[in-house]
């Protein structure tokens, strides 16, 4: 009795769950999902923000940087001020000073910030870059499930038929009309057509499988896809396409982005040759007491090879500056050598810039003519299966007066079924290829 109230309970639970029917998934809720989801994208916005924070270091490389210095030094003593180590001031140093530096002439870090924001426009050309070819996948893949969807459809259809026949059969077989041998080939043929459609439903649930992993954030497959197919589409101009796919194209911005950014490698490659200025301020202690001031009499020079004087007391705290001139001279040919490989990339970024132009028009020519191709033979494949479908009834009706023998029939159901899912196929193949072709122009 236990078990039994346990297994009510279980039921009362899950049948809101299985009263739901699964969500129905949009074209355009798959493109938004893959957006939100795909790690594709997410790796190419990542790549954004580390660009991002290439500019902000390059930018802080300009401005002044405020460094403090602690040092405590340690001379052994030999029975002077300075110690064993004639450099060291005192057998005790301490060193407590804040730095500021600045570069007053380094064309080199002007060059680098230049860089690092055309390194980070090419980043976010390549985010749209991932983007498309993400849609890419998702519009095969989700056509790929309306098609699969629409060939399940077909092959209920096929079953109900060769049931059909094979009732037909049956009846004529009990009237002496035909041979056992017509419902032998009746029964094989919707033997096949049955496992037509289980083949059918198996490819619904790879096809689920294949764009769930793209636009859920954990896997599933409860789900289908709206069937848009038969709803009216144009095609633009080709002169048209091809205006907004190279006005807008994520590829070619990227490419020019490129070049840009290999133009300011070969500067900043060639301000190596230019001499660099920069001042220090320094503003502290560097004394042999840790204090700003000493409270006794102490030498004046704290050096034991000079004559010692005593003061009342020393000051300890106190700034300092310097100005640094670094002129290069001669470093074996190094910053000609990084000169010349920076014109180099500069003329690969050029190629990679020709070609991204050249593969865009054959990428846009090619989905173009896919498109039209596809569009032409809609309304000879729609005849084909029309044809099929009247050609599957005559020959029914020239079996029931004998005029057909059970070949035919069976014959005919095969070509009825390969139709309607050609006319289906054609029908994908030019979503897909127009899906393709708006994705050049930025329509999708």
């Amino acid at each position: 009795m236990i078990g039994l109230r346990c297994l009510t309970v279980y039921f009362c639970v899950l049948s809101p769950l299985a009263a739901q029917a699964p969500p129905v998934i949009t074209l355009q809720d798959a493109l938004a999902r893959a957006k939100q989801y795909g790690m594709q994208i997410q790796s190419a916005n990542l790549a954004v923000a580390l660009a991002r924070e290439d500019r902000k270091q390059a930018k802080a490389a300009m401005l002044p940087s405020l460094n403090a210095f602690n040092q405590f030094i340690y001379t052994q003593g030999n029975g002077t001020p300075s110690g064993v180590f004639v450099a060291n001031d005192g057998v005790h140093i301490y060193n407590e000073q804040a730095q500021v530096h600045e570069e007053l002439l380094s064309l080199t870090r002007r060059g680098e910030i230049h860089r690092a924001m055309a390194a980070e426009a090419v980043a976010k050309a390549k985010v749209e870059v991932a983007q498309r070819g993400l849609n890419s996948i998702v519009v095969q893949d989700y056509y790929a499930i309306v098609a699969a969807q629409r060939r399940f459809v077909n092959a209920q259809t096929s079953v109900r038929e060769a049931e059909n026949f094979l009732d037909i059969t049956q009846k004529q077989e009990k009237g002496g009309e035909v041979a056992h041998a017509d419902v032998i080939k009746a029964r094989i043929a919707l033997q096949q057509r049955q496992r037509d459609l289980a083949d059918a439903e198996l490819n619904i649930e790879k096809t689920r499988i294949a764009l769930g992993v793209l636009i859920f954030p954990d896997f599933r497959s409860d789900f289908s896809a709206e069937d848009d197919l038969q709803q009216p589409a144009l095609l633009p101009p080709m002169p048209e396409a091809l205006a907004k796919a190279t006005s807008i194209s994520p590829d070619l911005r990227a490419a020019k982005a490129g070049v840009d950014q290999a133009g300011y490698d070969v500067g900043v490659a060639r301000y190596a040759y230019i001499p660099s200025l920069s001042l220090d301020f320094f503003y502290g202690i560097d004394a042999n007491q840790f204090a700003a001031q000493s409270g006794h009499p102490a030498e004046a020079t704290d050096r034991s090879t000079l004559p010692q004087y005593e003061v009342p007391n020393r000051q300890n705290l106190g700034y300092s500056g310097q100005v640094t001139l670094n002129i290069p001279v001669w470093n074996w040919g190094a910053t000609r050598s990084k000169v010349r490989q920076a014109e180099l990339r500069q003329q690969q970024a050029q190629l990679d810039l020709t070609l991204a132009q050249r593969t865009l028009k054959g990428n846009l020519a090619a989905a173009y003519s896919e498109a039209q191709a596809a569009q032409a033979q809609l309304d000879s494949l729609r005849d084909s299966s029309d044809l099929s479908t009247e050609s599957l009834r005559l020959t029914l009706l020239r079996y029931r007066a004998g005029e057909a023998n059970a070949l035919e029939v069976v014959d005919a159901q095969t070509t009825l079924a390969q139709a309607r899912n050609a006319y289906d196929d054609g029908l994908a193949r030019f979503r897909v290829a127009l899906a393709m072709l708006r994705t050049l122009t930025g329509t999708l």
